[in-house]
């Protein structure tokens, strides 16, 4: 009997999910894609070569070429998600509303809803738009995507130029029997990376890191004259010590908000939320030539090999793009997320508080006003606030 999954998206995580998935014996992948006309033009792309192939750099640098097909490639959510027992966002953040909002008619309750990445206030907002089938099903979120991956030919040939060496997942436990989470995944992505279940959903939520991104930007732009660079930076291995250091600053700030949770709450166990060099010597492993701090531990990231910031091409050359998820995704759809956990949690957090002030005005929005959650713009974010969920006791049971 073969496994259905339906792997929601078309950018280079779908790309790469749904080959290495499609390659498995007994799966049948649908590929649901609601942008625009790119259901047909990835069908007309694997047409023309009979399919699609994940090249995966290993860690000895060789080459490993998978070839596989996936069943249907769709903008139907029908044909898509009915009867399908495992269904995979690996989209933006800021698509979840739209692929949750056409799925819901046609998801069975014993689906396993995945979150890859999920993203802070993924659970939040996948039981406000599902309602009384979000009580049956099982919701598992992934702390980050397993893969650095990108699109050599779209809807043919897809890149990985990295595996991470392990991730971490929460799992929501429906009343539904389904598919075991854990081993369902592993079988999917293959032996690499290795999947561990957390302790409790909110380890997804802080070790989200979503302040990476915008930390990185911050630290490249903040003083930037206006004036177009010859040619885009290094986004990664091009980081300051400064930045470095706002890194480690953000990273205690989450884990002085896991300390305070489990201060309040003696039975919420959020004991493995460590800090982000921590984090990076393990999911990265080898792949970091030299780990002695957070600033190296990323300059020598052999994944992140020649990774740029996102820019815009103009004349005398190139300018930021601050339009890009890396703020207009990561700022309300994971940085806004953790501070309205802090707020609950009574957790100061200046160098989010800094990140979030610097990055809405980037953006044009506005969600931080005098270190609270005031903002016009808060509505559209996925912070507890938003659900009602004003107080840890709210967070921690889903109880207003």
């Amino acid at each position: 009997m073969s496994l259905k999954v339906c792997v929601c998206g078309g950018g280079n995580g779908a790309h790469t999910l749904s080959g290495l998935s499609a390659s498995r014996e007994g799966v049948e992948v649908r590929v649901l894609t609601l942008f625009a006309d790119e259901a047909e033009r990835w069908t007309k792309a694997m047409e023309e070569v009979g399919g699609l192939t994940v090249l995966v750099t290993e860690k000895d640098g060789t080459t490993t070429e998978i070839k596989s097909k996936p069943h249907i490639v769709t903008k139907d959510p029908k044909i898509a998600v009915t009867g399908a027992d495992v269904i995979i966002l690996t989209v933006p953040a800021f698509a979840h509303e739209g692929y949750f909002k056409a799925m819901v008619p046609y998801i069975q309750d014993s689906a396993l809803l995945v979150g890859l990445p999920g993203q802070a206030g993924f659970e939040f907002q996948c039981r406000d738009i599902l309602g009384t089938k979000a009580a049956a099903i099982s919701i598992l979120t992934f702390e980050t995507l397993p893969w650095a991956c990108r699109i050599k030919e779209f809807g043919k040939v897809v890149e990985v130029l990295g595996t991470k060496a392990v991730i971490a997942a929460a799992l929501v436990k429906g009343t539904a029997e389904t598919k075991d989470p854990l081993s369902t995944l592993q079988m999917l992505l293959g032996a690499e990376p290795k999947l561990r279940l957390a302790k409790h959903f909110l380890e997804m939520l802080i070790m989200n890191h979503s302040f990476i991104h915008p930390c990185i930007m911050n630290g490249e732009w903040k003083n930037w004259d206006g004036k177009p660079v010859a040619q885009p930076p290094l986004f990664y291995q091009g980081i300051s010590k400064e930045v470095a250091n706002m890194l480690m600053s953000c990273s205690d700030e989450c884990e002085a908000v896991a300390k305070a949770i489990m201060a309040a709450s003696p039975k919420d166990d959020l004991s493995d939320v460590k800090s982000i060099y921590q984090w990076y010597c393990e999911y990265y492993g080898e792949d970091i030539v030299d780990n002695r701090d957070q600033y190296h531990c990323m300059r020598t990231n052999k994944s992140y090999k020649g990774l740029v910031h996102p820019t815009k091409a103009v004349e005398g050359g190139f300018v930021p793009d601050f339009t890009n998820r890396y703020l207009t995704e990561d700022v309300p759809m994971g940085v806004v997320v953790f501070k309205g956990l802090a707020l609950a949690a009574g957790v100061p957090t200046p160098n989010h508080d800094k990140l979030i002030y610097w990055a809405q005005e980037k953006i044009g929005k506005e969600y931080l006003v005098n270190g609270q959650l005031t903002g016009k713009d808060v509505a559209s974010t996925r912070c507890p606030q938003r659900y009602g969920f004003n107080t840890l006791s709210a967070i921690l049971t889903g109880k207003n």
